[in-house]
C-alpha cells in the first residue's frame, strides 16, 4: 500500500509541474501581444494628461498647439531681449495743439449748410459749411485751412452762427502729445531726451518715444509738472482724451536668452519654464534666472536661445500637469 501511494503522488507532482510548465509557455508565448498592449495603454493614459519623466528627470506631458490655443497659452522662443529698469507713470493722449486749428465765421449770419461733422477727414480748403451773412445777405463759404481730421463742431443748421465763437475744431493727428504728471520726487529724475516706453492699454505693443518738453512750471491742484512725448499717429492708433501709462528707461542691457515673465512657474520646489519638445511633448525645464524686469527674465541655465516655451498662460500647463500625475497616482 505504501508503495502505490508513493507513486500516486509522484504522478500528482508530475501532473502540476506539467500544468505549471505548460502554463508558463503559455505565457510566454503569449507575451508579446501583452506587451503590446502594455504600451497602448501607456500610450493611452499618456495621450490623456500621463506625466512622464526624461533621463534628467523632468517632467513632460503630451499637449497638442490646439489644446494650448484653446486655453490660451501662447508660444515664443527664446532669445536676446533688453531689460530695463523703470519708473513708471500716468498720462494722458492728446492732441498735437501746434497742429490744432479753430475755424471762425468771417461774418456772423444763418447757418445755410453743413458739409462736414465730428470724425470726418478733410483735406485741407474742404467746404465745411455755408453761412448767410448778416451785412451783406449773401453766402459764403466756411473752408478747412488744414488737412486733418474734425475734432468739434459748435453749429447746427438753421441756428446762428457768431465770429466770436469757433463753428469747427480741426486737428492733424499724425502726430500725438502724450502728457505724462510726474510728482516733485521724481522730477529730478526726468529729462529731455530721455526714452520711453508708452503702453496705450489697447493690447499692441508698446510705443518707443522720448520726452521732448518738461514743463518749468507745476499744477497747484496735483502737485505735478508735465513731460511730454510726441508719437507718431499715421497709423491712428492713438486717440486723443484717453489715458496711457509709461515707463521711463533708467537703465538697460541686453541678454542673450530670454523668457517673458508669465512663463517663470515653480514645480516641485523648482523655478521651471515649459518647453515644447517632438512638436507634440512640453516639458517642465528647470532653468536658473539671472535678472529681469516687468518683460522678461534672463534664463542663465537650462535653455538655449531658439527654444520654443510657453511664454503666456503658461499656469494651464501645470494644472494639466499635475492632473496627469494625480490620474496616474489614482
Amino acid at each position: 500500500m505504501k508503495t502505490f501511494a508513493i507513486i500516486v503522488s509522484a504522478v500528482a507532482v508530475l501532473a502540476v509541474a506539467g500544468v505549471g510548465y505548460r502554463e508558463m509557455q503559455l505565457t510566454e508565448q503569449s507575451s508579446p501581444a501583452l506587451h503590446t498592449r502594455h504600451n497602448q495603454t501607456e500610450t493611452r493614459e499618456f495621450e490623456r494628461g500621463y506625466v512622464e519623466e526624461d533621463e534628467h528627470g523632468a517632467k513632460r506631458i503630451l499637449i497638442s498647439d490646439v489644446k494650448l490655443a484653446a486655453a490660451g497659452a501662447v508660444l515664443a522662443e527664446a532669445g536676446e531681449a533688453t531689460l530695463r529698469d523703470t519708473l513708471s507713470f500716468n498720462g494722458v493722449l492728446r492732441a498735437n495743439q501746434e497742429t490744432v486749428v479753430q475755424v471762425t465765421p468771417r461774418f456772423p449770419g444763418i447757418v445755410r449748410s453743413i458739409r462736414k461733422r465730428i470724425g470726418d477727414a478733410v483735406a485741407s480748403n474742404d467746404l465745411l459749411a455755408s453761412i448767410e451773412s448778416n451785412q451783406s445777405l449773401t453766402v459764403y463759404d466756411l473752408k478747412a485751412p488744414i488737412s486733418g481730421t474734425v475734432i468739434d463742431r459748435q453749429i447746427s443748421l438753421g441756428e446762428y452762427a457768431s465770429e466770436q465763437k469757433p463753428a469747427f475744431v480741426v486737428a492733424d493727428l499724425s502726430t500725438i502729445w502724450v502728457d505724462l504728471s510726474i510728482y516733485r520726487q521724481d522730477l529730478k529724475r526726468v529729462r529731455t531726451g530721455d526714452e520711453v516706453l508708452i503702453d496705450a492699454d489697447d493690447g499692441g505693443a508698446d510705443i518707443k518715444g522720448y520726452i521732448s518738453y518738461v514743463a518749468p512750471v507745476g499744477s497747484i491742484d496735483t502737485q505735478t509738472a508735465i513731460a511730454r512725448i510726441v508719437l507718431d499717429n499715421t497709423d491712428g492708433r492713438l486717440r486723443p482724451g484717453l489715458f496711457a501709462t509709461a515707463r521711463l528707461v533708467l537703465t538697460k542691457r541686453s541678454v542673450p536668452v530670454a523668457v517673458r515673465a508669465g512663463a517663470i512657474q515653480t514645480l516641485e520646489n523648482r523655478t521651471v519654464v515649459f518647453v515644447r519638445e517632438d512638436k507634440d511633448k512640453i516639458e517642465a525645464r528647470p532653468v536658473e534666472v539671472g535678472e529681469s524686469d516687468a518683460r522678461f527674465v534672463e534664463i542663465r541655465a537650462g535653455m538655449a536661445a531658439g527654444e520654443a516655451y510657453v511664454a503666456e498662460n503658461s499656469f494651464v500647463v501645470k494644472a494639466e500637469m499635475g492632473k496627469g500625475k494625480s490620474d496616474h497616482e489614482h
